[in-house]
């Protein structure tokens, strides 16, 4: 493969930003250890997102994921966020309509990147798991499948049931402080397109085809509550392939699961 760093401007957000880009490369005779890929026209798009502490490099510093993917027909695409939650945040930038629509049209503008739906496909961890599933589930029409490997899936998880606990009373805001500039407060989050349960929930009353998923969590994940909650959600409701296996949150289990999920898109070779 080709590994590209892409700087460029985007209108969205009004900011020069980052990429890395990994595109492939034709079979090679002399290249030793590594193989290419079958040439294409178009190639499908992974867009594949770091998680809060991180940035457009971590998937290559912390993986193999170049060697991993180096014999598939796969532009991968790895953007750089920030700490945005992949949100139009209430105070600050339009992070969510720069992945969802202006990063799209970058890619295909400056790479030989389809734009079917069934070659576009999202993953990532924690943050970008969230990323990715929200990508999916807000973009039916332009994700065919979508990978969250320890994902912050379901945040609506404890602040629901903390109103259960205390009917017709304001949801302490002060729990959620950390999210605030992504999000607002609790309540303006409940139910809002951030809100990843209530955006399924309308999907599936409205309906709506829904890309297929996948989803791996270690059982010693901090996150492991809300994975199990989203699986409840989504089981028997779409194409769901759910992993849980000891692991915590920690880049060991992300290496082995972005293979799994390499595997696991259908992109054939």
């Amino acid at each position: 493969m080709a590994l590209m760093h892409v700087s460029f401007f985007s209108e969205s957000l009004e900011l020069s930003c980052s990429m890395d880009v990994m595109v492939p490369q034709p079979e090679t005779e002399g290249q030793i250890g590594m193989a290419g890929a079958p040439t294409r026209e178009r190639y499908p798009v992974l867009y594949l997102l770091h998680g809060l502490s991180d940035d457009h490099s971590i998937w290559q510093r912390r993986t193999s994921v170049e060697r991993y993917a180096a014999e598939l027909p796969l532009i991968i695409v790895m953007p750089a966020v920030n700490r945005s939650f992949y949100s139009d945040e209430k105070v600050g930038n339009r992070y969510f309509t720069f992945v969802s629509q202006e990063l799209p049209r970058l890619v295909r503008h400056f790479f030989p990147a389809s734009g079917k739906r069934e070659d576009t496909f999202a993953a990532g961890l924690s943050m970008g798991g969230y990323g990715a599933l929200k990508l999916g589930l807000r973009c039916p029409d332009k994700f065919s499948a979508v990978a969250s490997l320890s994902g912050a899936v379901d945040m609506s998880l404890a602040l629901r049931e903390k109103l259960k606990a205390s009917p017709g009373n304001a949801i302490d805001a002060e729990q959620f402080n950390y999210f605030a500039p992504q999000f607002g407060t609790p309540e303006e989050f409940l139910g809002s397109g951030g809100d990843l349960a209530a955006v399924f929930d309308r999907n599936l009353a409205a309906g709506v085809t829904m890309p297929k998923v996948y989803m791996a969590c270690g059982t010693e994940d901090f996150l492991l509550d809300q994975n199990r909650a989203m699986r409840a959600r989504m089981r028997d409701k779409l194409d769901l392939t759910y992993i849980e296996e000891p692991g915590d949150h920690e880049w060991g289990f992300w290496d082995k699961h972005i293979q799994a999920v390499l595997s696991w898109l259908p992109i054939g070779k």
